[in-house]
């Protein structure tokens, strides 16, 4: 920080003094000390000035560009007739799973 002059003509170093009391309760409402940190009633430090200031940025920066949020929308399903093809297709599939569970049973059986 700077040097500051006062009215009297004496010299203020800013950045010394904001030091030497960064952990004096500050004047206010605000339950904080001079530094930021939220204290309690004994001046206990209660949350850190860091974390506040990591909450906050992860609220607006984290959300928005790190953490893109992609949500997967579900095709409406339409129900469409089958053809008769289609339908006979379909069944042979279902006969076809049979017949391989079958012979994958007496291979089993036949490695017994």
């Amino acid at each position: 920080m700077k040097n500051y002059r006062s009215a009297m003509g004496k010299t203020i170093d800013m950045a010394a003094l904001a030091s030497r009391n960064e952990h004096t309760r500050a004047v206010g409402n605000m339950r904080v000390n001079a530094r930021g940190d939220t204290i309690d009633a004994n001046g206990r430090v209660i949350k850190p000035i860091t974390d506040k200031v990591n909450e906050a940025y992860g609220k607006t920066v984290g959300n928005k560009s790190a953490q893109v949020k992609r949500t997967v929308t579900p095709k409406p399903q339409v129900k469409e007739e089958l053809t008769i093809a289609e339908i006979e297709l379909e069944e042979s599939f279902e006969d076809d799973i049979e017949v391989e569970k079958i012979k994958a049973e007496e291979v089993k059986k036949g490695k017994k």
